[in-house]
């Protein structure tokens, strides 16, 4: 072997050693616990189905040991956010607080198959809403969490979730089979029937019940109550004094008549834009993100074909202008209706239509409805550029080439930093070859 070739086995044997070295660096510890050194910039997700997506210029820490375990504690505080706090005691959701005051001492779920089998004494014989009262709740885990939402699921089948928005919105998704809720209330709330929802009140918020699919909702015993076949949807909206004015009832005729089945914001909180998608059962869950300057993009997904309108809140911080709002699907801009006529019309239409409209007692934000035309996936993009939308669209682009440069860097079936220990070997071995010559 002459002195060329022995250097360049050295150095192969050194450069193996250091690429070696720096998988063990990015192993995962003995706690199951890995830590990642994010890029600078931030991308939030927050999705419908409580999941959550975060690349952002700080640490992440990632472990197995979470709360999103089915084994975390039953007595373990789910939820302290902004507006909505409560805890998860076993089989109920408990002290459901929004904007500090008790709105629920508890929330239960239970499959009518279940309660109605285990029925005796004073529910033998009842059915629907009264057979609610008494029902012994299904047992609850956390399932997943993020800075804006909380999702439980029960061992009936039901699933339920928790928004810290300033809604506080609170939402029961029966699934596959029929279920009874029970939402026993706060010691200072109240609740009525008004037609086919229910309003509660505590100090200086209003609240409604509605229901999304085939079911009801009532009050029984002064405890509210409801009886929900499977694939209905219960949902919980609260509003601050005074917000409930035409545009929130307008969007509560829009969910309970099925034709809203995705909520959406993306606002300012604690210097940050902060993301959360609600979905009000039909199949459709959505995904919204900032992924570029004054540009929130929101992608909804949908079993069926039939459109709906996507409601979404946007801060200035999150846009940019509330003046120069731009509506995109799937790139293609969308037509301004100039009444809500003619924005439900666009459902089944060959153009998805848009309103913008300001959110009473609240500067800073405004909300868009976007009725899309059709499904299955969309995305809808919100820009507060102007007309022509270049510098989000330029921004986003770019974006976009940056994270796939950084997939084929840094994952894929190849060791870590291979890409980069290719380059140097090729180095070395012009040198070595300069050498031997």
């Amino acid at each position: 072997m002459n002195r060329g070739t022995a250097l360049l086995v050295a150095l192969l044997v050194t450069t193996g050693t250091v690429a070696m070295a720096a998988a063990g660096a990015a192993a995962t510890t003995v706690d199951g616990s890995t830590t990642i050194d994010a890029e600078a910039g931030t991308d939030l997700e927050g999705t419908a189905d409580g999941s959550t997506e975060l690349n952002t210029s700080a640490e992440l820490t990632t472990s197995t040991d979470t709360e999103t375990s089915a084994d975390a504690g039953a007595n373990s505080n789910a939820d302290s956010g902004t507006t909505v706090a409560f805890e998860l005691q076993g089989d109920a959701i408990t002290d459901y607080r929004v904007d500090g005051e008790q709105t629920f001492a508890t929330v239960a779920v239970q499959s009518q198959s279940e309660t109605d089998s285990s029925s005796s004494g004073s529910l033998e014989g009842a059915v629907g809403l009264e057979a609610a009262t008494n029902l012994d709740g299904a047992g609850l885990s956390l399932a997943t969490e993020t800075q804006a939402s909380t999702e439980v699921q029960a061992a009936s089948g039901a699933t339920l979730s928790a928004h810290d928005t300033p809604r506080g919105t609170l939402v029961v998704e029966s699934g596959d089979e029929a279920q009874y809720v029970k939402a026993e209330l706060g010691a200072d709330a109240e609740a009525s029937e008004n037609g086919d929802r229910v309003r509660v009140e505590t100090d200086s918020r209003k609240g409604v019940f509605l229901v999304v699919g085939d079911g009801e909702v009532g009050v029984t015993d002064g405890t509210v109550t409801a009886d929900l076949s499977e694939d209905a949807t219960l949902a919980f909206r609260s509003y601050a004094e005074g917000e409930r004015d035409e545009h929130a009832q307008y969007e509560e005729s829009l969910i309970a008549d099925g034709n809203a089945a995705v909520e959406v914001s993306a606002v300012e909180r604690d210097g940050e834009i902060v993301s959360d998608a609600v979905s009000y059962g039909q199949g459709t869950s959505a995904t919204a993100s900032q992924t570029a300057a004054n540009q929130v993009n929101v992608t909804v997904d949908r079993a069926v074909h039939e459109g709906t309108v996507v409601m979404t809140t946007v801060s200035e911080d999150a846009v940019g202008s509330l003046e120069n709002l731009t509506v995109r699907v799937d790139g293609e801009a969308a037509v301004e209706a100039s009444s809500k006529s003619e924005l439900e019309g666009a459902i089944g239409s060959d153009e998805s239509r848009y309103m913008i409209v300001q959110d009473a007692g609240v500067d800073g934000q405004t909300t868009v409805y976007v009725a899309v035309n059709h499904f299955s996936t969309r995305t809808l993009t919100i820009d507060g550029n102007g007309a022509d939308g270049s510098n989000g669209s330029e921004t986003e682009t770019s974006s976009d080439d940056a994270t796939e440069d950084d997939t084929n860097n840094g994952t894929g079936d190849s060791m870590p930093g291979f890409g980069a220990g290719v380059a140097l070997i090729a180095l070395l071995i012009g040198a070595v070859a300069r050498l031997h010559q």
